[in-house]
């Protein structure tokens, strides 16, 4: 087993920080992009934001299927060579001119990209001790928010710079093909992989199991509700921002992810405060600071816009991370799996809220916009009361057989 601090620790971390860094660069390049994509391919709001939940829902689509295909064929292969392949696409994408043929790229550049987030986990799992494997997820988990960051920022002054859409792709794409034989180069080979070949049912029964489970499903929704409406706000905000009287530029546009960074500092604290005062009440005010920050977003005026997104992303990565240890804390069986439908609902629910809230903007701007969120937020603030209350019930009885 790989232990803390050895050289292959080092390699193993820093190639699948690198990696989940890439893809994460790739996934969300377009963000800043969408008012430039409406404009120049003539297109509405809900459509150029397809160039994005297309992307996140091809993600969700094939994150099982990359998990099984690991299970075969090895984890570092999958990783690699799936990696490689949406690469590949950013560096081809910006050669089309129709919009229907970018959706349907970036929907297959989102399948590609799966690879690495669906088996990352399960190979330091198999590789690493358990001491080294908390270390390593920790470092994993902060390089995807990085990537996230990344992609949007870089991708938003590319465009900025060039006057255009494609050159984002292109410097994109460039930047991860120069990074990817690092990747290719720290990752150790595989020395405890065993390949399994699952029985026919066994995935259909674990599936059923979990979503039987309520303690889970709570999770589920949770975690896909509040990335539906936080990921979505920032599509309808670029819109917003675009237009009169702020007029900010695309480069500009890419820096309001920035905002992003209190949620890396929200994730290296949910540990600690979980501990300290439970997962659950640490969910629950993760939401209420999302709702918060949300309404913050009625004052209209560029400062508090960005006040309002700065507590809105500590609130989300506070929930996101509760609701992921949460998952983990309350399966026994098939736990990668368990893992695996939790992001299955996580990027569902990013793909689906351009359509749940382009009603609430069309009809009222900003307010009904914030009116759309604030729905959602009360729903999961209601999911996560029900989930304390079922832990409350399961812990009752167990209290009571243990008592003298």
């Amino acid at each position: 087993m790989i232990e803390i601090g050895s050289r292959e620790w080092i390699r193993a971390t820093l190639a699948l920080s690198l990696g989940s860094f890439l893809v994460f660069l790739n996934l969300y390049q377009t963000h800043p992009l969408l008012p430039l994509l409406a404009q120049v391919f003539s297109v509405s709001s809900l459509s150029a934001g397809w160039t994005l939940a297309g992307c996140t829902a091809g993600l969700a689509a094939s994150l099982l299927l990359c998990a099984r295909l690991a299970d075969r064929f090895g984890r570092r292969r999958i990783m690699l060579w799936s990696l490689a392949g949406a690469i590949l696409l950013s560096l081809c994408i910006p050669l089309i001119s129709q919009f229907d043929q970018l959706v349907m790229l970036r929907i297959l550049q989102g399948v590609l990209l799966a690879g690495l987030p669906a088996t990352a986990i399960a190979y330091m799992g198999e590789e690493f001790s358990k001491r080294a494997l908390l270390s390593a997820v920790g470092v994993y988990i902060a390089a995807n928010s990085l990537g996230g960051i990344a992609g949007r920022v870089v991708g938003g002054l590319l465009a900025g710079w060039f006057g255009d859409w494609q050159h984002t792709f292109f410097g994109i794409g460039l930047i991860s093909l120069a990074l990817l034989p690092l990747v290719i180069w720290l990752l150790p080979p595989q020395t405890r992989f065993v390949a399994v070949v699952a029985e026919p049912g066994q995935l259909r029964r674990a599936i059923a199991s979990h979503l039987g489970n309520p303690l889970l499903v709570g999770a589920y929704l949770i975690g896909g509700l509040n990335f539906m409406v936080f990921l979505n706000q920032y599509s309808y905000l670029t819109f917003l921002l675009a237009e009169a009287p702020f007029s900010l530029p695309t480069q500009w546009l890419g820096m309001l992810f920035l905002t992003y960074l209190t949620g890396t500092v929200a994730s290296s604290l949910s540990g600690r405060c979980a501990n300290r005062w439970g997962a659950q009440r640490l969910l629950l005010a993760g939401i209420v600071l999302m709702a918060i920050g949300s309404l913050a977003l009625l004052q209209g005026s560029l400062t508090a816009i960005l006040i309002g997104l700065l507590i809105s992303s500590f609130g989300f990565f506070l929930a996101h991370a509760c609701a992921s240890a949460w998952v983990g804390q309350h399966v026994e069986h098939n736990r990668a799996l368990a893992s695996s439908l939790y992001l299955v609902g996580y990027y569902l629910g990013a793909s689906l809220g351009g359509l749940y809230l382009h009603p609430f903007w069309e009809r009222g701007g900003l307010g009904g916009l914030v009116l759309g969120i604030e729905l959602v937020l009360c729903v999961t603030a209601a999911l996560s009361l029900w989930l304390g209350q079922l832990k409350g019930r399961a812990a009752r009885p167990l209290s009571c057989h243990s008592a003298p």
